[in-house]
């Protein structure tokens, strides 16, 4: 089986062969920009990696990993409009760059194509995977309008949030690992488990960037840090620290979420109380129960745990990173 390494250059080298330049060009060039800005593109990855642990030709799973990736940009555009986000990967973003009206088009644009794309599996399994694909859809738009619930609402739990992430990030993962494992011949049962192993590794990525975002070391990590505290952000570290805080520190973390103003101050007086608390001692902690449900469920599959161990390095690289 083929690393990630080797998976991800040959994604990047196909996806640049595709033809996004269309007229008219203000619907194409910003397609072209943000699939341009680069990425992990972990989530075709994972598509491709699974075809193969099945003993598939990785060329069979190319047009529905490129539907992922289109996919996936398609919600970053539309999620920058919503969080009025000027940056995305270090550059500007779509609608900031062009404007809001070119950008819902645009993405819009890169959700049809990602249609295009995911239907050219084979007959014999193309239901259920558009199945599997539409399903991910409907579940991230879900996920995605629970967190701008999430933005007015004070009375939230950590299950909530969780429920929030697997939803909006969690399921993407899953579904990638399910289509390729489909498309590489793997039977109901095994494609479940892969999916199953997908999900838990996807919440373990989103705690992950949470914990980044407050705790990341800004010259690894590549940008400066404490962006969700300053935007009020309710993640699983500030849920948790309000589950287990007293009274007064509550009352302190509550005030300062429900102001703007003073943001470095901000940001190091709420740190210090997740550091005193230990929150992020607890979410390490939960990303890896995450990573050990995440592995049992890829050791039910009855194949060499020689290929299974490609799919093992990328989850470390994934929760192990510090970037």
């Amino acid at each position: 089986m083929k690393g990630y390494e080797e998976l991800f250059s040959y994604f990047e080298t196909n996806l640049k062969e595709q033809a996004f330049d269309n007229k008219p060009n203000e619907l194409y060039a910003p397609i072209q920009y943000t699939l341009g800005l680069g990425g992990k593109r972990i989530r075709p990855v994972l598509t491709l990696m699974a075809c193969e642990l099945f003993g598939g030709q990785i060329e069979k799973a190319l047009p529905q990993a490129i539907a992922i990736e289109l996919f996936h940009n398609f919600t970053l555009i539309h999620d920058d409009i919503m969080d009025n986000a000027p940056l995305r990967r270090g550059k500007v973003t779509v609608f900031k760059k062009w404007d809001s009206n070119i950008a819902i088009l645009s993405g819009d644009t890169l959700f049809a194509l990602a249609y295009q794309y995911v239907q050219k599996a084979d007959t014999n399994i193309l239901p259920v995977t558009l199945n599997v694909f539409n399903k991910t859809a409907i579940q991230v738009c879900e996920g995605q309008q629970f967190d701008l619930n999430f933005e007015t609402k004070n009375n939230l739990s950590v299950a909530q949030y969780i429920e929030m992430i697997k939803l909006k990030t969690a399921v993407l993962f899953g579904a990638s690992l399910k289509i390729g494992a489909l498309i590489g011949g793997a039977g109901a049962e095994d494609a479940q488990r892969l999916y199953d192993f997908g999900l838990n590794l996807g919440l373990g990525f989103q705690l992950k960037d949470d914990l980044l975002d407050t705790f990341g070391d800004e010259r690894i990590f590549g940008k400066k840090t404490g962006s969700d505290i300053i935007s009020n952000k309710k993640t699983y570290l500030y849920l948790k620290a309000l589950e287990i805080a007293d009274a007064e520190t509550k009352n302190k973390l509550i005030s300062f979420y429900n102001n703007s103003g003073y943001r470095e101050e901000k940001f190091r007086e709420v740190k210090a109380i997740f550091s005193r608390l230990k929150v992020d001692q607890l979410a390490l902690k939960k990303i890896d129960g995450y990573c050990k449900i995440g592995k049992e469920c890829l050791d039910k599959i009855n194949l060499n745990d020689e290929k299974k161990e490609k799919l093992h390095a990328v989850a470390h690289r994934m929760i192990e990173r510090d970037k």
